[in-house]
């Protein structure tokens, strides 16, 4: 899977399953280019993300909610996901 069809389905993933006001997907692999186990075919990735439904819960359990959202992106396609909560 390329870089933008992966951020195509993480954004549709995640506003199918949480209520947001606004959602951003940056690609950051390339801050990792030189890192150890650092391959092509897995992204760093950063999601920030405005949600009012995310905000009302503690921070361990809204990250959880995208993890398990993202459980297969995760498993086979992302290396490192830096989530902000705006």
């Amino acid at each position: 899977m390329n870089i933008n069809e992966l951020i195509k389905n993480i954004k549709k993933k995640i506003q199918a399953n949480i209520d947001l006001e606004n959602i951003d997907v940056e690609d950051k692999s390339f801050l990792h280019k030189n890192h150890k186990g650092n391959t092509k075919d897995r992204f760093h990735l950063k999601i920030s993300i405005q949600s009012k439904t995310l905000k009302k819960m503690n921070k361990i359990e809204a990250n959880k909610k995208i993890y398990k959202i993202l459980k297969e992106e995760m498993n086979s396609y992302i290396h490192s996901l830096q989530i902000l909560m705006r």
